[in-house]
């Protein structure tokens, strides 16, 4: 079955959800520009049609001269009679029809060609879209991870230093109270020889 632009114009599309697409607005667009061209070129393709038609019936309309006998001049020479009209005019009449069928393939091939190039076009800006989508995405990526191991790093050395103030605190908090014992065993040696000297 032959595709007719209003299979393009009804033809509906499946949503994919989660993943990557083209906007369905600019799809429609694009689809709607195809089938404007796609119909002037039926209606162009109808026409030259109609006008092969047109001439191929003239053609075969025209009488075809039969060629009577050739008359034998008096010197017994052939006469040789010019070729009748109508058999000129059906001659031009089919080379007419193969320059508007020529004329017709050509159109055929260049709308082909336009279309294959707009497909091609369509595809490498789609690709170049899709590659720098990628890219970004993997920048960001790269960017994070590079944002998240600065911050682990800064996190990594507070820790170092609250490790490092817990030995100090804890060593210094060790030496006063160590200070603080002597100074309890000083007194009370100092306060038991008191007593034991009265």
């Amino acid at each position: 079955m032959a595709l007719t632009p209003e299979d393009v114009v009804t033809k509906q599309f499946q949503h994919v959800r989660f993943k990557e697409g083209f906007d369905p607005d600019e799809v429609d667009d694009f689809l709607d520009e195809i089938v404007v061209e796609w119909r002037k070129t039926i209606a162009e393709n109808e026409e030259l049609k109609a006008r092969v038609a047109e001439l191929e019936a003239a053609a075969a309309a025209a009488p075809v001269a039969v060629v009577e006998a050739a008359p034998v001049a008096e010197s017994g020479a052939v006469v040789e009679e010019a070729p009748a009209p109508a058999a000129a005019a059906a001659g031009s009449g089919a080379a007419a029809s193969a320059g508007i069928i020529e004329l017709a393939q050509r159109l055929h091939d260049e709308h082909v060609a336009e279309g294959q190039a707009q497909r091609d076009k369509l595809i490498s800006d789609a690709q170049a879209q899709a590659a720098s989508i990628v890219a970004e995405a993997e920048a960001k990526s790269r960017d994070e991870i590079a944002r998240l191991d600065a911050e682990r790093a800064t996190l990594e050395t507070r820790i170092s230093e609250l490790r490092q103030f817990e030995r100090d605190y804890r060593s210094q908090l060790r030496g006063f109270i160590e200070e603080k014992l002597r100074d309890l065993d000083v007194a009370g040696a100092t306060s038991g020889s008191s007593v034991s000297a009265s």
